[in-house]
């Protein structure tokens, strides 16, 4: 396990397009983003590729490449950021060159379609990767503070802390009219079985992480905390068999507990949903397994560690999650 260097005030923060291309957002999103940053005390630079797009609205494997090589090894840079998610960051992975990043170790960020990079350099280094906010997350004009209160925790900060529920979420349009945010009260985490646990973090959007299995890039399971998210495009049957594809792999029988995060309304999953699909799975039955976790394709989240050592109680009373900063 290589753990990376916190970040301070007045860090250099580099933002990377290794999936999506900057040019989908908004200059006004843009504008916010680097201004919540700065707020938080970084100077942000950006990859010379950022801005590159083609027809998948991402760009070729030798700039995204590029520019995750020169975000690791320039040392002015403290930390990095993904510009946002996609589909096919998977693509650069055979081309990275991993003792660069092994021999150059720094904190990097981002969630969705960067499941797949974050995991892969974590096997492939024993570096400690964050699935937490993209760039583009800290463009929101409000509902931010519970997602910039953890990235602070998890990123800046040595102390171990308790992840606390947020009070409100959403799945809103945000990016559309900041000005009309929905949001919607949280009940808290959910306990489907019952238990405790503790060992080592992987796993994020599910959809992501089923496309390592079978290569080398995909994590020993062995004393492993699975935490697995979906997008709306997931519905409960496609949740279902990703699931399933998990459960088949080498060493699953290892794992020591499941987190799952929240779902998008469009997935039309519901918590009852959810406990069914954990229940009907004998594979489960002895493994802790607690939902509804700030985590996901929704506001606001926490940032989570991949690739070092959480431990969570799943109950009805009182669930909770501890990170072991």
């Amino acid at each position: 396990m290589v753990i990376p260097y916190k970040l301070k005030k007045n860090d250099e923060v580099r933002i990377i397009a290794p999936s999506r291309s900057i040019k989908i957002l908004s200059q006004e999103t843009i504008d916010i983003a680097v201004k919540n940053l700065n707020d938080l005390g970084f100077k942000i630079t950006f990859g010379k590729n950022v801005n590159n797009s083609d027809q998948f609205s991402s760009s070729s494997i030798e700039d995204r490449v590029s520019d995750l090589h020169d975000a690791f090894i320039d040392p002015n840079v403290k930390g990095i950021l993904t510009v946002i998610g996609g589909y096919n960051s998977n693509q650069i992975l055979d081309f990275i060159d991993y003792k660069l990043i092994k021999n150059n170790p720094k904190i990097i960020c981002g969630y969705s379609d960067i499941t797949a990079l974050n995991t892969a350099i974590y096997t492939q280094t024993g570096l400690v990767t964050y699935l937490g906010p993209h760039f583009s997350s800290f463009g929101m004009k409000y509902g931010l503070d519970y997602t910039k209160e953890y990235f602070k925790k998890m990123l800046m900060q040595n102390e171990s802390y308790e992840i606390i529920s947020s009070k409100e979420w959403s799945d809103d349009l945000w990016f559309i009219n900041q000005g009309d945010r929905k949001f919607i009260l949280n009940p808290g985490m959910i306990g489907i079985n019952e238990g405790k646990a503790e060992g080592v973090l992987v796993g994020g959007n599910i959809s992501t992480f089923s496309l390592l299995c079978g290569t080398k890039y995909f994590p020993d399971l062995t004393d492993k905390i699975l935490m697995l998210e979906a997008h709306s495009e997931i519905q409960k049957h496609h949740f279902d068999r990703l699931l399933q594809q998990i459960i088949q792999q080498p060493n699953f029988y290892r794992v020591r507990g499941i987190l799952i995060g929240m779902f998008q309304n469009g997935s039309q999953m519901n918590y009852e949903d959810v406990g069914f699909i954990i229940k009907s799975k004998k594979e489960l039955i002895n493994i802790p397994v607690l939902s509804n976790v700030n985590f996901g394709h929704i506001t606001p989240i926490a940032t989570l560690p991949i690739g070092s050592f959480i431990n969570f109680d799943s109950n009805e009373t009182h669930s909770k999650i501890n990170i072991l900063n």
